[in-house]
């Protein structure tokens, strides 16, 4: 799966700078158009306020707004244009780094970003040493590669893929790590015989790092998936693991396995599991604010409570702008109202794509966008 997405030659992502839209494989929150940046912004700019009141006076007051996968830099564009608009004080101050593994999308970064290309520091592979702000990752996630497991009366067993002449195979065999079953136990989860299973310690071990560079700020995560009681449950007990390609999606529940076939050529993903990334980054000082859909937290980022408490503005006040500089569900332009429908559509985006937001070193504020707090379908 690794090789099959992001070798530097014939990996999936690796050989295109754009992956989705219409012309794609599959459809994204961005590909709705600049509204999703835009609401973001909306919670990005709080969050920039929660960090200047809670650093000591005299502090330096930058701000680092961190975008892992940041493909061509398309979401990160359409922020950085609602913060310079709308919150010129945080975009004075915000410094952008766009972490993105595919060279081919790294050098379109500037050309993407436009007038806002000035907040740049850095466009790289790798997360900065350390970083004071906010990072966002949406559908990071879902694509990093999963070992995948079966559960046999014997025990828990490895799926490999193996090649015959020109064909790839699977075979089952020992577990290639002893952190597959230890993964199990301290989730206090057991399969039962015949469940199948994917599991990405690579999420996990990403989660560790991104969590220990954070010195002082938020993470926002935006993927789809499932508490671990519900990912491995026999809901999901063929696994989740599926291949896109053409906006056709081909699952486990297919009689055959399409996702060894043309590897380079599709997507391939796995549901998250947000219990695992959540205690990864709870081990290294973070606390989780709010875990829930992705329907109520873009609804609250529209309406917002009227206070914000803990000291900040009326949410209100920093609710200023979509692209019509207003706040409020009633003041959307057309275009906007059907944007955010298509962001919000229960068993569409609304619903399949979570928020996962942790803090570290900011207390617990009362967020916008978390007035639902934790509230998942």
């Amino acid at each position: 799966m690794d090789a099959a997405l992001y070798h530097p030659d014939f990996g999936y992502y690796a050989r295109s700078v754009q992956r989705s839209g219409r012309a794609g494989d599959f459809f994204t929150s961005v590909d709705v158009g600049p509204l999703f940046g835009e609401l973001l912004a909306i919670q990005i700019a709080e969050m920039a306020a929660v960090i200047s009141r809670e650093r000591p006076s005299g502090r330096a007051t930058a701000f680092d707004l961190v975008e892992v996968g940041a493909g061509n830099g398309r979401l990160s564009a359409d922020i950085l244009h609602a913060l310079k608009r709308n919150y010129p004080e945080t975009y004075r101050t915000t410094r952008l780094h766009l972490i993105e593994s595919s060279d081919a999308a790294r050098a379109t970064h500037h050309h993407m970003l436009g007038e806002c290309a000035d907040r740049l520091v850095s466009s790289s592979g790798e997360l900065p040493g350390s970083f004071e702000g906010v990072l966002i990752a949406n559908e990071l996630l879902d694509a990093m590669p999963v070992h995948q497991v079966v559960m046999r009366d014997e025990g828990l067993r490895e799926i490999y893929v193996d090649s015959r002449g020109d064909a790839l195979t699977l075979r089952e065999g020992p577990l290639s790590t002893p952190r597959l079953e230890e993964y199990f136990s301290e989730l206090g989860t057991t399969l039962e015989s015949g469940w199948r299973a994917e599991v990405s310690l690579a999420a996990v071990d990403w989660m560790h790092e991104a969590a220990r560079k954070l010195k002082d700020g938020f993470i926002v995560l935006i993927d789809y998936g499932h508490d671990a009681s519900q990912l491995y449950s026999v809901t999901h007990s063929t696994g989740t693991l599926t291949s896109f390609a053409d906006h056709r999606a081909t699952g486990p529940e297919s009689p055959v396995t399409p996702w060894l076939h043309n590897p380079g050529q599709q997507d391939l993903t796995a549901h998250v599991d947000f219990t695992s990334v959540r205690r990864a980054a709870e081990s290294e000082g973070c606390t989780t604010l709010g875990f829930l859909d992705q329907m109520y937290f873009l609804l609250a980022l529209v309406s917002g409570p009227q206070s914000a408490g803990d000291g900040l503005p009326p949410s209100r006040d920093l609710l200023r702008g979509t692209s019509q500089g207003v706040a409020g569900l009633e003041k959307l332009s057309i275009k906007e109202r059907l944007a955010l429908k298509t962001l919000v559509m229960p068993g569409g985006l609304g619903t399949t794509m979570k928020v996962m937001i942790l803090g570290k070193g900011v207390g617990a504020p009362a967020l916008a966008g978390l007035s639902s707090r934790s509230r998942v379908t």
